[in-house]
């Protein structure tokens, strides 16, 4: 039972990341140095990214929540 809710958690979780918008140049600009690639910068999401963006937390959350529970079980 929980192995079939992990799988199900896990795709879900996948979808939602390919889902998202990028937020930078890129690996590409960190390897050339094109643009200022700042990791910690204070990026506003609106609309449907910041629904995406929570699902996608929520999501991370019960997945480890779920592979701790299948291990201890």
């Amino acid at each position: 039972m929980l192995n079939a809710l992990l799988m199900i958690v896990s795709a879900a979780l996948i979808i939602l990341t390919l889902l998202q918008g990028g937020k930078s140049d890129g690996i590409s600009g960190a390897f050339t140095g094109n643009g200022g690639l700042n990791l910690f910068a204070n990026v506003k999401e609106r609309g449907s990214e910041k629904v995406i963006s929570n699902i996608t937390l929520i999501l991370g959350v019960i997945f480890f929540i779920l592979v701790i529970a299948i291990h201890i079980v």
